[in-house]
């Protein structure tokens, strides 16, 4: 089971869930997300290229920085996002401690023709249906948030929902637990959720690891276009990238430059 802030983090998104779907019921959630427009195929969108793709993240804050960026339009960062070539969008929902929400989400599904993923602390299954009702194509899963019973229930609702699982590890450990999901698109978050402290050599001491058949994304630690550069020699399909893309100044020049320092 998850600890430190991880554990907070995980019990405070399930508490406002609680509270959302005492406003909108499990049954109503359940209609609205079936008559979603089908989700995009995120598998297709982050398939192996020459290049690496970007994921690029809309962050307001994290519990390890505080405010990183007001981000008023969202919509219009997305748009920035796209313009410079990345090949998903990712939008923090998390409200207490990242300053996002399912609005974000829906108004970028609305605005881009890249896929969308909701970033936050998923526990149960009404998160995943209030993710595919917003407009989300992808959803992230945290392998040490969850037990393995519940989150292998979780990883086929968001495939029965047609989106795509982004399923999140940090150790030997939890890769080999997603990859015991069949997971088909795993990230290696350098990271570590309970504690916060940062490890950049994590992905690459995991690149073998992986599935032979899965799409790798390397999570966190990306400053400047030489971390991607070195994610990209360790094996990396994908990078998510939030915090210097938010704060750089040029978004869609961030996305750029972090694409064509893949290229080798």
């Amino acid at each position: 089971m998850p600890s430190g802030l991880l554990a907070e983090l995980l019990a405070g998104a399930l508490e406002d869930a609680a509270e959302r779907r005492n406003v909108l019921p499990l049954a109503e959630l359940e209609s609205r997300a079936l008559a979603a427009p089908p989700a995009i195929d995120g598998l297709a969108a982050l398939a192996p290229r020459e290049t690496v793709h970007v994921i690029a993240e809309i962050k307001r804050a994290s519990p390890s920085r505080g405010s990183l960026a007001a981000i008023a339009d969202p919509v219009a960062l997305a748009r920035e996002y796209a313009a410079g070539g990345a090949s998903a969008i990712s939008v923090l929902t998390e409200g207490r401690r990242f300053q996002g929400s399912l609005d974000d989400l829906r108004a970028v599904r609305a605005a881009v023709d890249v896929p969308v993923l909701r970033k936050d602390f998923v526990g149960d299954e009404y998160q995943v249906l209030e993710a595919r009702a917003a407009g989300a194509d992808l959803v992230l899963l945290i392998v040490a948030a969850l037990d393995q019973p519940t989150i292998a229930r979780l990883h086929e609702l968001v495939l029965q929902l047609g989106m795509t699982p982004l399923v999140e590890a940090h150790d030997a450990e939890e890769l080999a637990r997603a990859a015991d999901l069949g997971a088909r698109l795993i990230g290696v978050n350098a990271r570590d959720l309970s504690t916060f402290e940062l490890d950049q050599d994590l992905f690459g001491r995991l690149a073998d690891d992986f599935p032979p058949d899965a799409i790798r994304v390397a999570e966190s630690a990306v400053k400047t276009p030489e971390d991607v550069a070195r994610y990209r020699a360790a094996g990396a399909d994908a990078v998510l990238v939030g915090e210097a893309l938010v704060t750089g100044g040029d978004p869609a020049a961030g996305v750029r430059s972090f694409i064509a320092a893949s290229a080798f």
